[in-house]
C-alpha cells in the first residue's frame, strides 16, 4: 500500500480561497468520522486552485485517515460517495491500496486503529507520525482469502448503512411533519412558554475520577462523541458504576430524555435508552409527559441555529449556561395538538429505535470478528 501525505507547499488553500459549491471538496477533519464521511460543513476549492496543488487527490478505492487532532478515523472512499474530485487537508493521509483488496484494505486499518492510538503523541492536539505508521507490520493473507474476509465485514457494514440511512429518512419524515404542523401550520393564538415548563432540565456533572470505583460500570455516561449520528444512545464509550451514580443521583436521567450538546460543539441532539447520567457538556430535559417528548426532540434539532446564537457570548468556546438554555422560548400549541403529534410520529422513532438496535447488534458482531478474522483465529474458506 501507499501513504500519500497532503499538500502542504506554497500553494495550501488559504481561508479565502474555500467556498459553498465548487469545484473540489477539501476535507477537514469533520468530514472524516469513525461512522464515514460527513458531509456537512463542506468547504471547495475552485478547478484553478485544485489543479495547482501537488499532492493529497483522491482516487476511488483510497482510504483516508486522520493523523492530527482526532487520530485514527478512517473512511473509504468508494463509489457510494458522491462526489468526484476530493482532497485531504494537512491533518490527514491517503492509504492507496497497491497489490492489496481495497475492500480488506480498509477493514485492516480499522484494526490496526489502536496501533494508531498506541503511536499519536503531543496532549494539546495528537499526531500520528507517518515514519511511525510505516513501522506497523501486518501479516496478509493470500488475495482470495483477503476478499472473502472483505466480503464477510462488508456485507455487515453494508447493512448497518443501509439501516443508517433507512434512520435519516425516517427522521427527515418527522422533521417535515414538524415544520408542517408548527412553523408552516402556527396558529396566531398559539403561546409561548420556557421550555422548563415542557420538562425538568438538567445539566450533566462528571464524578471525581479520583475515586475509581464510581466508573466502568452498567450505566452509560454520554458524552458529546457518543451522540454524533445517533438519535438514540445504545452505548457510550464512557460508564458509571452504582455507586458512581449514586455520587450524584440528582443527575439521573430516565429512558428516552432529551440531549442536548451546549459546550464547544452545540446543537447536538439524542435520546438515552436506558437510566444514564452525562457530562456537564450537556443539558436535558425530563419531559413531564410523554406525549412532549418527540416535540421536544424535534424542537431542539430545528433550533440549531439559535442555540449557537445562544451559546456565542463573545467568547472563543461557545458555552449555553443551563439558566438561559430552560428559559428558551418554546412555542406552546396546546395539549391536544401535542398529543395528536405524538402519535403521528411516533411510529417513525418507534422504527428508529428498532433499527439502531439492530445496528448495535450487528456492529458489536462486526467488532468481534474484525480482530479474529484478521489475526487469523478464524479462517474464511474462499
Amino acid at each position: 500500500m501507499e501513504i500519500i501525505d497532503g499538500d502542504r507547499g506554497k500553494n495550501y488553500p488559504k481561508q479565502e480561497e474555500f467556498f459553498k459549491n465548487e469545484y473540489c471538496l477539501f476535507l477537514n477533519a469533520k468530514n472524516v468520522t469513525d461512522s464515514g464521511f460527513a458531509f456537512s460543513e463542506l468547504n471547495f476549492i475552485t478547478k484553478h486552485k485544485d489543479e495547482i496543488l501537488r499532492k493529497g487527490k483522491l482516487k476511488r478505492n483510497d482510504l483516508v485517515l486522520t493523523t492530527r487532532g482526532t487520530v485514527g478515523n478512517i473512511v473509504f472512499y468508494d463509489d457510494r460517495v458522491p462526489f468526484e474530485n476530493i482532497r485531504i487537508n494537512s491533518g490527514m493521509v491517503i492509504i492507496r491500496p497497491v497489490d492489496i483488496d481495497p475492500k480488506f484494505n480498509y477493514q485492516l486499518f480499522k484494526f490496526l486503529k489502536n496501533d494508531f492510538l498506541s503511536f499519536a503523541s503531543g496532549s494539546a492536539q495528537p499526531q500520528l507520525p507517518i515514519r511511525d505508521m510505516r513501522e506497523i507490520e501486518v501479516n496478509l493473507p493470500p488475495l482470495p482469502e483477503q476478499k472473502a474476509i472483505a466480503s464477510v465485514l462488508s456485507s455487515l457494514d453494508d447493512k448497518i448503512d443501509l439501516l443508517h440511512r433507512q434512520n435519516k429518512t425516517l427522521e427527515s419524515m418527522a422533521e417535515t411533519l414538524f415544520r408542517q404542523w408548527f412553523i408552516e401550520g402556527a396558529k396566531e393564538d398559539w403561546e409561548e412558554r420556557e421550555l422548563s415548563y415542557y420538562g425538568d432540565i438538567i445539566c450533566g456533572k462528571t464524578p471525581s475520577k479520583k475515586i475509581h470505583s464510581y466508573f466502568n460500570g452498567d450505566i452509560p455516561f454520554i458524552k458529546i462523541p457518543d451522540m454524533h449520528g445517533n438519535i438514540f444512545l445504545f452505548k457510550t464509550a464512557d460508564s458509571l458504576t452504582e455507586k458512581g451514580k449514586q455520587s450524584q443521583t440528582n443527575k439521573t436521567l430516565p429512558p428516552k430524555s432529551i440531549c442536548v450538546s451546549c459546550i464547544a460543539t452545540v446543537g447536538l441532539v439524542s435520546m438515552n435508552t436506558i437510566e444514564s447520567q452525562t457530562n456537564q457538556q450537556i443539558n436535558s430535559i425530563i419531559p413531564k409527559k410523554d406525549h412532549y417528548r418527540y416535540f421536544l426532540y424535534l424542537t431542539m434539532k430545528s433550533s440549531y441555529d439559535l442555540l449557537n446564537s445562544m451559546a456565542s457570548g463573545g467568547t472563543a468556546t461557545l458555552n449555553l449556561n443551563t439558566g438561559d438554555f430552560a428559559n428558551i422560548p418554546t412555542l406552546y400549541p396546546g395539549n391536544d395538538t401535542l398529543i395528536a403529534f405524538q402519535g403521528s410520529v411516533e411510529t417513525y422513532f418507534n422504527k428508529i429505535f428498532a433499527n439502531q438496535s439492530q445496528i448495535n447488534t450487528l456492529e458489536t458482531l462486526r467488532d468481534t470478528l474484525l480482530p479474529k478474522l484478521m489475526s487469523g483465529a478464524v479462517r474464511v474458506t474462499f
